[in-house]
């Protein structure tokens, strides 16, 4: 990789969605970071579409970088190819079909009586047709301008999109998603201990994981954990409260993506009775990411600021940030990513794209070995990765019979008429985005 002489050690980062109301906190967090993560060139790249949200949060950022004092060079940009060459680090969190997609993502299937959301369910089917063949054009595209950098992807469903670029490209790739770090946080808290005291074993997918490890100081918490019925929830999940008897005999704490697939009842009633009083979740999110450009127009502005905590993605930048450092400098700490699965669960295929603990080197994460897989996870675990590896094949053909197969496969489509009935409606409205289906 070539630099200019004199600055061979200052890392070119990319960020592909940069016009994201995340991007301030990742700022933050290259801020935060810089002497152990040395940025010259901070390239923010969005779509024409996007531009005048780039501009804003571009302007917001030159703003953050300039009161810090350090001299990271930031670039906004609609061509992605200059931003991508020669870049150390290439980070996505794109919205395919931006709010409105997803809308209808969430809307669609709630007027079939099916859970509507957007990585989960038919609203994650869609989102995955729609983002997978872009995510694998930017990979052509690092393949041939940087073809040693790392592509960190936020870009939900982040296990999908993962597992696709694993293996349809030849990019070093790792997903990763904020929900581990927001648990993690909310237990060092509790037990009042720093985070290398306590440890938390992951086992799952994404938004599919069980919890079978917590221990803070040695002491094994999860007994109490699971039979007091603390939950951790994100913003982006209603806090419906888990059975107490199930809790306690199943064996792991559940991520809370898990109460669309153990209370679809309860999260199906009050997604519709939202729908009825706030509009879908991308409506509201949308209201809050009015309120947020207001907020960033400010000249005065110059930090994240706090509103920022009610979008879903809290401590997303910490999370891709410490990745980076640990990559950058072979830190050998542990993260719970989303990685190839090799041998670490024996009951998936080596190249599924699984969520679990790794060792961060240099060179990559290595999987740990998981000590607990609860036996009644298991099932779920692979309804689950069948229906994901069925619609990245249908991603990648626009094969309608793949695309049929993975809906009806699905844990929360409840029949083959519902499926076919979704299918043909959000295949329709996502015409714009899904060539491949409409030759």
């Amino acid at each position: 990789m070539t630099q200019p002489q004199g600055l061979s050690k200052g890392l070119k980062i990319a960020v592909i969605g940069g016009g994201s109301s995340y991007t301030p906190e990742i700022v933050e967090g290259f801020i935060r970071k810089y002497e152990s993560l040395p940025i010259r060139e901070l390239w923010l790249v969005d779509i024409e579409e996007g531009k005048h949200k780039l501009d804003i949060v571009g302007a917001l950022a030159q703003r953050m970088v300039d009161r810090s004092g350090l001299p990271i060079e930031v670039h906004l940009t609609t061509d992605r190819r200059r931003a991508i060459e020669g870049a150390d680090f290439v980070s996505t969190q794109m919205r395919v079909g931006l709010l409105e997609a997803r809308k209808w993502d969430e809307h669609i299937p709630n007027q079939h009586g099916v859970i509507g959301q957007e990585t989960t369910g038919p609203g994650g089917m869609m989102k995955a047709l729609r983002t997978i063949p872009v995510l694998l054009d930017i990979c052509r595209d690092i393949e041939e301008l940087s073809p040693k950098a790392w592509l960190l992807n936020f870009t939900n469903p982040a296990g999908m999109v993962t597992e696709a670029i694993l293996r349809h490209s030849k990019v070093r790739s790792i997903g990763l998603c904020n929900a581990p770090i927001g648990l993690q946080k909310w237990l060092t808290g509790k037990y009042g201990v720093p985070p290398e005291r306590l440890y938390t074993e992951f086992v799952g997918l994404n938004h599919l994981h069980w919890v079978t490890r917590i221990e803070a100081d040695g002491e094994d918490k999860l007994p109490e954990l699971l039979d007091r019925r603390e939950e951790y929830s994100g913003k982006n999940v209603p806090a419906t409260e888990w059975d107490a008897d199930f809790l306690r005999s199943l064996g792991g704490l559940p991520s809370y993506y898990l109460k669309y697939f153990y209370m679809t009842d309860a999260m199906l009633a009050e997604q519709l009775e939202s729908l009825k009083t706030n509009g879908t979740r991308a409506e509201v999110v949308k209201k809050v990411e009015d309120e947020l450009f207001e907020l960033y127009k400010d000249p005065n502005l110059q930090e994240k600021p706090k509103q920022l905590e009610k979008r879903g993605g809290a401590y997303y930048s910490e999370a891709a940030v410490n990745l980076m450092d640990s990559l950058h400098n072979d830190k050998r700490d542990i993260q719970t990513l989303n990685v190839a699965n090799g041998n670490t669960l024996d009951f998936l295929p080596p190249d599924a794209s699984i969520e679990v603990n790794c060792v961060v080197t240099g060179q990559g994460p290595l999987p740990l070995p998981v000590t607990k897989v609860p036996e009644q996870a298991k099932g779920l675990i692979h309804a689950v990765k069948t229906y994901e590896r069925l619609t990245i094949a249908a991603a990648i053909s626009g094969d309608r019979d793949l695309a049929l197969q993975a809906m009806a496969h699905h844990p929360l489509v409840p029949s083959v008429s519902v499926a076919k009935t979704l299918l043909g409606e959000m295949l329709e409205k996502n015409r714009r985005y899904l060539p491949a289906f409409f030759k």
